[in-house]
């Protein structure tokens, strides 16, 4: 059975021959911590709001070399006030040869930024806390849906674009 199951995996890469993604380095390439209230917010009952965004940027290095960078920027707020904002630039090297057109769009958005998450929770929560405050555990991220959405939104963009241009043309 064993070896049924080796010749199966051999089998399904040999149908994608010279794919190849590897993950070069990851790097903390920008972190800002701001805590605006300074002493106040600890005299203050914790009740905080979270507000929570994300981006994600993609540099062609060189050929099968790309960057990806994953941002999150944390703002948790006291009532009105800004008790803390922690931004993140996690990076990472991946090389990726082999991969081409929508499934490399969806490696250097999906995978790539799954593989940085991780990296940069742990920076945010590091920072939190040497700042002083509780700890903020950051809930997954589902980046395949993401871009699922993303790609969506683009599509009705395009259609509503394509419509407003033949109404003018008309």
């Amino acid at each position: 059975m064993a070896e049924e199951q080796t010749t199966e995996a051999t089998e399904g890469a040999a149908e994608q021959p010279g794919q190849q993604f590897a993950m070069q380095r990851i790097y903390l390439k920008d972190l800002s911590f701001e805590a605006p209230m300074g002493a106040e917010a600890f005299r203050k009952q914790w009740k905080p709001q979270v507000n929570q965004e994300l981006n994600t940027k993609t540099n062609k290095i060189e050929d099968g070399l790309y960057e990806v960078v994953l941002t999150l920027t944390i703002t948790v707020k006291l009532e009105e006030e800004t008790a803390f904002l922690v931004e993140v630039h996690q990076a990472g090297l991946f090389g990726i040869q082999g991969i081409e057109g929508q499934q490399l769009a969806q490696v250097l958005n999906t995978v790539c930024p799954n593989i940085l998450f991780p990296y940069a929770r742990e920076a945010i929560d590091n920072v939190i806390t040497k700042g002083s405050f509780p700890a903020l555990m950051l809930p997954p991220i589902n980046f395949d849906a993401l871009f699922a959405q993303a790609i969506a939104q683009a599509k009705q963009k395009a259609e509503a674009e394509a419509e407003s241009g033949d109404a003018t043309v008309n």
